[in-house]
């Protein structure tokens, strides 16, 4: 259920709107003549027929945090926009650094967001109004943005983005103020749960597979070349999944969801050896979350964010397969890369900016309409509204089952695991 901050009674400045009452059912399987017993099911988005705020009066507040990623000033742009010329809302305020530029304490000026500020910022990447990882003082926020007069304020970032997110909404409650927080779920890795597709995910695959390519040239210009890519993916395998049915040059692809062993028979290693002996280069691509039980295990230490801050997988398996073929006495080339910086600081590609721009103007449908403490999701090719508390509650993975992960087996030709 979907928190709003009162009756709407205020007519929307725009010709269309749809009804409030339209559900989307959270899974579309199911088997004709049987009972689909407690389906889940999520608002629609898009704009309502009836305004909460005001937009002559109404100002609205942005904020991006976490890790960079294609399509951030896209987002910030296609919110302006939709606020400024469509709904008329003229004082739109994008808060510095994320989450510490809410807090007076840390002295970071917010900026004026205007039609020229926003002009050409979608052909850049990154995001004007900057980042930062953390939590903020809640309570201080809050107080800050009662004191600017802030109504609506989106939060544009992942899952701890989103957590803050909530902390902002449950003490604006507290203290009885009428806060709309819209957040918009940003995560290069593709695993927001009831987001089919997060923005920044097809343009990391488009700029891998460009990788890729060149690792290709590298390992297949050389006797026994191997070429080892590092993708972005803490802890599901989307990117690296996607590069490889995309490229097609990937021979193997290693991803959190899957374990493997190094040696014995079917190890990985003992596969390797055999496409060497066989074709003489391979290429393999591994996503930054896997294979971490095979790293060593000390006491594990976490980012500013609170998450965990993983082992180098990419060095480690560079280490261990010069190590093994030099004890078989085969000599073989290694080249490393990791483009991860390159790739999330990158601008968005087109489908990217369609989805950015869709993603920014159905969240401000929502603020606009009063309703409050959600994430914009998409789901069934359909833009929804999910209580934000919802978003911890499930996982979204690779499906070992589904024809993702089917269609890179087939890809690359190996083996389902390597034990």
């Amino acid at each position: 259920m979907i928190t709003t901050l009162g009756e709407a009674l205020l007519p929307t400045p725009l010709s269309y709107s749809i009804d409030d009452r339209l559900k989307i059912p959270a899974s579309i399987k199911f088997i004709p003549g049987e009972k689909r017993d407690g389906d889940l099911m999520f608002e629609l988005a898009g704009p309502r027929s009836h305004l909460f705020f005001d937009p002559a009066t109404t100002k609205v507040g942005i904020v991006t945090c976490g890790g960079l990623c294609p399509g951030l000033n896209n987002v910030i742009r296609s919110l302006f926009l939709e606020l400024y010329f469509i709904y008329g809302v003229k004082e739109v305020t994008g808060f510095r650094y994320g989450y510490k530029g809410l807090d007076p304490a840390n002295e970071i000026e917010p900026i004026q967001l205007t039609p020229n500020r926003i002009k050409n910022i979608h052909q850049q990447g990154g995001t004007i109004l900057g980042t930062s990882r953390g939590p903020v003082n809640i309570t201080a926020a809050v107080d800050n943005l009662i004191k600017l007069g802030i109504n609506i304020l989106f939060t544009i970032g992942g899952d701890g983005t989103q957590k803050g997110g909530f902390e902002l909404f449950k003490e604006a409650q507290r203290k009885d103020y009428p806060l709309a927080v819209v957040g918009i779920p940003k995560t290069i890795d593709n695993d927001v749960p009831f987001v089919t597709r997060t923005f920044g995910y097809l343009t990391a695959v488009e700029e891998s597979c460009k990788v890729i390519g060149n690792a290709h040239v590298e390992a297949s210009s050389v006797e026994n070349g191997i070429s080892i890519v590092k993708l972005m993916g803490r802890n599901a395998g989307f990117i690296a999944v996607g590069a490889t049915v995309a490229n097609q040059d990937v021979n193997f692809v290693l991803i959190p969801e899957v374990p493997f062993s190094l040696y014995g028979e079917t190890g990985f290693l003992s596969s390797l050896k055999k496409r060497i002996l066989d074709r003489r280069h391979a290429v393999i691509v591994v996503a930054e979350g896997a294979g971490q039980d095979l790293l060593s295990q000390g006491e594990k230490q976490h980012d500013a964010s609170g998450n965990i801050i993983l082992n180098d997988i990419g060095t480690f398996l560079k280490m261990q397969i010069e190590k093994y073929f030099r004890e078989e006495e085969i000599p073989v080339t290694i080249r490393y890369f990791d483009p991860s910086y390159s790739i999330r600081s990158c601008p968005a590609n087109a489908e990217d900016s369609i989805l950015c721009d869709l993603f920014a103007r159905n969240a401000v449908h929502a603020g606009m309409a009063g309703k409050t403490g959600l994430v914009i999701g998409y789901l069934h090719d359909t833009f929804i509204h999910i209580p934000i508390e919802m978003l911890p509650k499930k996982t979204k993975n690779i499906d070992l089952s589904g024809w993702e992960w089917r269609a890179a087996l087939a890809a690359t030709g190996q083996q389902e695991r390597f034990r």
